[in-house]
């Protein structure tokens, strides 16, 4: 049981620590402390019932309807798109830009991004619920529940420390020209995801 679990945590952990658009937007709003609490509950509580939703077996009638991880594919190069062109915009506003932190965004805003940068992402479906659905068939039927514990854990642990953990980085990002720098990467980010999404990648 605890080497499932520990399986899990280590396989979670692998699929979501690589930089990505919903990971940029969480560290964004780590090094602004705005809003972290539901940002962070937001990613943390999608990847549980995207855990789950793959260990019940919902990611094999998801593999053999392949036209919904079209329709997302195309809904996320949509979004990312219009959100990478508004982060590289907002890096040109240097006026908007307080030295203490981005441009802020309301409550509601931030909730709705970080919703949208989390499931129109069909790289979610194809990595939480087919990925670690199939891996976790491999650990028995009682085996992959705290396969799916472990998985769940990694995500918790990796969104708080990234949130929270950012405000140790926000003596070095105190200048204008750090956020401009910060939002352009993100911008990029944001544009190489749709593309790659776009080509199918």
């Amino acid at each position: 049981m605890l080497d499932s679990a520990a399986t899990g945590l280590v396989t979670g952990l692998s699929l979501i620590v690589a930089i990505g658009a919903q990971n940029a937007f969480v560290l964004r709003q780590g090094l602004a402390r705005e809003h972290l609490l539901p940002v962070v509950a937001i990613c943390a509580l999608s990847d549980l019932m995207l855990i789950l939703a793959g260990v019940a077996g919902i990611g094999t009638l998801v593999e053999r309807a392949g036209w919904v991880i079209d329709a997302v594919r195309w809904f996320g190069v949509a979004f990312l798109t219009w959100y990478g062109v508004a982060s590289l915009l907002r890096a040109r506003r240097a006026s908007s830009l307080d030295a203490a932190g981005p441009e802020p965004l309301s409550r509601r805003s931030a909730v709705l991004r970080v919703t949208a940068l989390t499931w129109l992402n069909p790289h979610v479906y194809l990595d939480t619920v087919l990925l670690l659905g199939s891996i976790a068939t491999t650990h028995g039927p009682s085996g992959r529940w705290w396969f799916a514990a472990g998985a769940s854990l990694g995500s918790l642990l990796w969104f708080a420390g990234l949130g929270w953990g950012a405000r140790l980085a926000s003596p070095l990002l105190r200048r204008r020209r750090a956020w401009q720098v910060l939002d352009v990467l993100i911008g990029l980010t944001m544009l190489a995801i749709a593309a790659m999404l776009a080509l199918g990648a």
